[in-house]
């Protein structure tokens, strides 16, 4: 880092000033039980400052008077929360009065740095080498674009895994030690709370979007279609850079049934190990893992929900004003016909209009029309048959299908609905489930990946291919 990078941070950074603070002690010791060490969330004032009176009768338990640390505990919270310092946040969640507090993701870097001062009573390198080689492995394998490299690599693979099968078979199988179970509990440890304060950086980064989108509508004073379309930008933004895409991966693999009760056997099973000191609070950490994105989700809905109240506002303005014009032309009508003027409305003209005798056209005698009517005019035969040949999709059926199929906050494939329900109206059903316009339902289109659809219509069974298409409810 440059020079004054580093200068800049220590005048700026809430994290260094929590460093250097005369009371990080107890704000790092209080903060960092509360909200880092329990995985807990966002608290009630009430409760939070209960809390904090008890950890301040427990510190200054044994201590001289000149040492103790004094003060109220809502003073302490607020002088935390303030834009000075900026190591908790305090808001007020949706449909309640008491306020809340949560830590920052400042707060949870200093005390990552802090907890890493601490001697570990042994470091472990085995686990992470392995960690390092398998993503050397993803990268360079995942790269690589060469058809028989791949199918080279999977036959190693497969070759390692029958021989391991074969030793396993045999009874010749190492068990893995209590150092190197140690080892590895203590990397996942250290991952698994790491992932939480990314979590919360995540949801910071999101709620700074919100908060400028708020900023952007109460002083807009332009076309709102140009608002609508920077606010737009800045969200697809964020959803499309490489935080984005990572955290709705990690998102969509925490709300795989699948996935979760594959973590839930496997954290049980770990915390029945006798060789492993296991901490308690990682028996549920998957749980905080979902709450955590479910926090970051719910900011998101509420940048969604700004966009849906600003553009409501507009319209009730402008209707407001068309009812105003309305009002004024109906009152000047009034007044009009109550009282008329009596010599007549007044027009300033730029010139008087002159008009000569001789400039209107003489009389023209127009030829006269002859009209035949021996001429027979037949009635032509018209196909009706078309008219009674439409096809109707029922589109209330088709969202009520995709319901039943797709649960809440979760997608599937359009192609895996479609052999549950078999298509009935032909290519017209198909594009009605492409067009489903409704809040809580959505299409969106893969052009890089096709798949074949089978349709029945009066033309017999026949497939026709389409690009991936993926259904999601909110």
């Amino acid at each position: 880092m440059h020079l004054d990078e580093i200068r800049l941070l220590a005048e700026r950074s809430p994290a260094w000033k929590l460093l250097r603070a005369r009371n990080a002690p107890l704000v790092l010791g209080f903060l960092g039980e509360t909200f880092v060490e329990s995985n807990g969330g966002a608290q009630a004032q009430s409760e939070l400052a209960g809390r904090l009176d008890d950890f301040l009768y427990a510190a200054n338990a044994g201590r001289a008077q000149a040492e103790q640390w004094g003060g109220d505990p809502i003073g302490y919270l607020d002088d935390w929360s303030a834009p000075d310092s900026g190591w908790l946040r305090r808001f007020y969640p949706p449909g309640l009065d008491d306020v809340h507090y949560d830590a920052t993701p400042a707060f949870e870097k200093a005390y990552s740095w802090v907890t890493s001062l601490k001697t570990r009573p042994s470091v472990g390198t085995e686990s992470r080498l392995h960690t390092l080689v398998e993503l050397l492995r993803q990268m360079v394998h995942g790269a690589d674009d060469d058809q028989e490299a791949r199918l080279a690599l999977l036959h190693q693979r497969r070759a390692e895994v029958e021989a391991e099968i074969a030793a396993v078979e045999a009874g010749e199988f190492e068990v893995m030690g209590g150092a190197a179970l140690r080892e590895r509990y203590q990397f996942f440890s250290s991952t698994a709370r790491e992932l939480l304060a990314d979590f919360r950086e995540v949801e910071e980064n999101f709620r700074a979007l919100d908060r400028g989108a708020r900023e952007r509508i109460a002083t807009w004073d332009g076309a709102k279609g140009e608002l609508l379309e920077a606010l737009v930008t800045d969200r697809a933004d964020i959803a499309s850079s490489d935080q984005g895409a990572s955290f709705r991966a990690f998102y969509d693999f925490l709300l795989s049934h699948d996935r979760q009760d594959e973590l839930s056997e496997l954290l049980a099973r770990v915390q029945e190990l006798d060789e492993l000191d296991a901490d308690p609070r990682m028996r549920r950490v998957h749980h905080d893992w979902s709450d955590a994105a479910e926090r970051t989700q719910t900011t998101v809905r509420r940048l969604s929900e700004q966009f849906r109240r600003f553009l409501d506002d507009q319209v009730w303005v402008e209707n407001r004003r068309v009812l105003d014009l309305v009002r004024e032309i109906e009152t000047a009508g009034l007044e009009l016909r109550l009282a008329p003027p009596s010599l007549g409305l007044e027009i300033d003209e730029a010139q008087v209009s002159i008009s000569l005798p001789f400039e209107r056209p003489l009389y023209d005698v127009k030829p006269a029309s002859e009209v035949d009517s021996s001429v027979s005019v037949g009635v032509e035969e018209l196909d009706t048959t078309a008219l009674f040949e439409q096809t109707v999709v029922d589109h209330v059926r088709l969202a009520a299908q995709l319901r039943t199929v797709v649960p809440p906050r979760s997608s599937a494939l359009l192609a895996d609905i479609l052999e549950l329900y078999p298509l009935r109206d032909g290519v017209a059903e198909l594009v009605g489930y492409l067009a489903l316009t409704d809040d809580d339902l959505s299409v969106e289109l893969d052009e890089t990946q096709r798949v074949e659809v089978s349709i029945d219509d009066e033309r017999g069974r026949r497939t026709v291919s389409m690009p991936q298409a993926t259904v999601s409810r909110s």
